[in-house]
């Protein structure tokens, strides 16, 4: 247990950081997981409309560097290209 008054500092900082990003990291997954299941179902409206907010919780979370920036670029990608192809090739 740390004695040191910056080390319980950082103590406390590491605890409330670690609960924020593990929030942001279940509402990533989370967000990706419902744009997965629209593409799925096929409805290409919807899925445009829903990729807006995704694709900016994807560039947020890359921000805070909870995720690489390939990854974050390549999740956006792949998440648009299936979006088009719903929507006829547009």
């Amino acid at each position: 247990m740390a004695r040191i008054k910056s080390a319980v500092k950082n103590n406390r900082k590491s605890i409330r950081r670690n609960a924020i990003n593990r929030s942001r990291r279940s509402n990533l997954r989370t967000q990706i997981k419902r744009m997965r299941d629209l593409i799925a179902k096929g409805d290409g409206v919807i899925a445009r409309d829903a990729l807006g907010a995704t694709v900016s919780i994807i560039a947020r979370a890359q921000h805070k560097g909870m995720i690489h920036r390939n990854t974050a670029s390549r999740l956006k990608s792949r998440l648009t290209r299936h979006v088009n192809s719903l929507a006829g090739g547009r």
